[in-house]
């Protein structure tokens, strides 16, 4: 069988993609992105339909987790592209290498034809690494720089525009030598040199890992330098589970919570080595904002880009890949007996006292239940809300990635999709998602994604009637009650109308009982848990 000369242009990016390693696409299709979706198809990518890109979105990000690979969207001209916008800046502000495709006029078209036009790459300029409209002779091109951008440095979303008749055009089948891929770099000469001796006369250091070690896979390197120096582990709420948070030397997530940060801080700020591992502050509370002066303590902050957030400040930047940094620095060097007087168990009880179990119902005993009954390497998504706070201090990760969400745009509405897109990419672990009522009501349409896909993630919502967060910052500022509160709704019927299973549960047994249930169920399962208002109360 001969090969053919020329391919259509979005041929030509769907095979780039297909050579990323990727086999999902996204989104919901329009007459201008037909083409695009059938080039993917053929290239080998399978295209998932979904109800709106803003869950369309978050279900690639789920992929990508999965893969490695860039996750997809296709979105076609006008409402389709702007439906998406909201999973597109989250991918910005979360660091998720994801590809947009969306679909627009030919440019003498748009001279003369408005029906849905507007400038697509304006709107995005702004919440993506790069924005390209894709023509024919620099089709092969313009896909491997997306592939690139998208994630090379801070992984982050990049968009293709494609003119209808683009998408078409015969071009050269054969592409050019594609870019070659950067290799990790450390630190060196005097900057090394001064790591080098401030771990080695440390008594008292600390590590704070972030998002960017997450995306260079350093766990391994985290687990290894923490375990031989005795260095305890903060990690931010996308980092848990980069060292197994069953470690001795973990302290779990930190993020959003005062009742947390009233332990982490000041633990902090007894260090004397304060080395900052792929941590980006974006995820971080105010409270997080220059909690040490790097003119009086040490402060190493490796990272993927030049801190221009200006959140905190270090002693030593380093530019550099986590790993080979970490590599680096503890080359040789002899550990010390770090935090002698058994402060980090200290503070690993204090903060467990302030994040108890022991509750007989509520979201606290809702998210105890559902670790104690599901498999430690579970993956779990949260939507935003008070119930993410307390999952996150809560929810104990032993491997990299095994809690996902926004945690950078703190975006509602995402739990579900990146459950289901982590169910999809990943069929034989067990997937649960954590939202809010409002949340899950945002989303709720997508449950027939689920069940056409075949399958079976366990949603859990946690259901008050309220804006469970925003109503708690309302009485803490002894504001009236207004525009937080809502009616309950009958959320296992929704599952069930959906073709899937649904559950209440009004206490631990009825929760157990629907758990066990939902791992040998054959759908999906909606497991709605009633909860009192304010029950957040004193726990975040």
């Amino acid at each position: 069988m001969s090969v053919p000369d020329t391919i259509r242009a979005a041929d030509a990016i769907a095979r780039r993609l297909y050579a990323a390693g990727c086999r999902h696409a996204f989104g919901m299709p329009g007459g201008e992105v037909l083409t695009i979706v059938d080039a993917l198809e053929a290239a080998g990518i399978t295209f998932v339909l979904c109800k709106h890109e803003n869950a369309a979105g978050f279900m690639a990000e789920a992929a990508w987790h999965q893969t490695g690979a860039p996750g997809i969207m296709v979105a076609t001209i006008g409402p389709g592209v702007l439906n998406g916008v909201n999973s597109i800046a989250n991918a910005l502000q979360d660091r998720v290498p994801l590809i947009i495709l969306s679909g627009c006029v030919d440019a003498h078209e748009a001279e003369t034809y408005t029906h849905q036009v507007l400038d697509q790459q304006a709107v995005l300029r702004p919440i993506t690494k790069a924005t390209f409209r894709l023509s024919a002779g620099a089709a092969h091109v313009i896909a491997d720089k997306a592939v690139g951008i998208a994630l090379e440095g801070r992984p982050g979303p990049v968009h293709i525009d494609v003119p209808i008749s683009t998408a078409d055009a015969p071009i050269p089948a054969r592409a050019p030598a594609p870019r070659s891929t950067s290799v990790p770099t450390a630190p060196a000469g005097d900057a090394l040199e001064t790591a080098r001796d401030w771990l080695g006369s440390a008594q008292r250091p600390v590590m704070i890992v972030g998002v960017d070690a997450m995306n260079e896979g350093a766990g391994t390197a985290i687990t290894e330098f923490a375990t031989r120096f005795g260095i305890p582990v903060i990690t931010s709420y996308k980092a848990k589970g980069l060292l197994d948070e069953r470690h001795a030397l973990s302290l779990g997530g930190a993020g959003l919570s005062p009742r947390a940060d009233a332990h982490l801080v000041p633990f902090i700020q007894k260090s004397d080595l304060i080395i900052c591992v792929g941590y980006d502050p974006i995820e971080m509370r105010p409270g997080w904002r220059d909690i040490w002066d790097p003119r009086s303590t040490h402060v190493i902050d490796i990272t993927a880009a030049p801190n221009h957030h200006y959140m905190h400040q270090a002693s030593l930047s380093i530019i550099a890949d986590c790993a080979a940094s970490l590599s680096a620095i503890s080359d040789g060097i002899e550990p010390q007996d770090a935090w002698a007087n058994g402060e980090v168990a200290v503070i690993k009880d204090a903060l467990a006292a302030d994040f108890p179990k022991d509750e007989a119902w509520g979201p606290a005993a809702i998210i105890d239940t559902c670790r104690a009954n599901l498999p430690d390497d579970t993956i779990a998504t949260a939507d935003s809300g008070a119930h993410r706070i307390l999952l996150s201090q809560m929810w104990q990760c032993t491997q990299p990635r095994g809690l996902l969400q926004s945690s950078a745009l703190c975006t509602m509405g995402c739990a579900l999709p990146l459950a289901m897109g982590t169910a999809l990419c990943a069929p034989d672990r067990t997937v649960a998602s954590f939202s809010g009522d409002a949340g899950f009501l945002m989303i709720a349409g997508e449950l027939s994604t689920a069940k056409e896909l075949e399958i079976k993630p366990i949603f859990i919502v946690f259901v008050d009637a309220s804006l469970a967060l925003i109503e708690l910052k309302q009485r803490q500022r002894q504001l009236r009650n207004a525009a937080v509160d809502f009616s309950l709704h009958n959320f296992a019927a929704m599952g069930q109308a959906f073709g899937g299973a649904g559950h209440t549960a009004t206490n631990r047994a009825e929760l157990v009982a629907a758990l066990k249930t939902a791992q040998t169920a054959d759908t999906f399962t909606v497991i709605a848990c009633t909860i009192e208002r304010g029950a957040y109360d004193g726990r975040i």
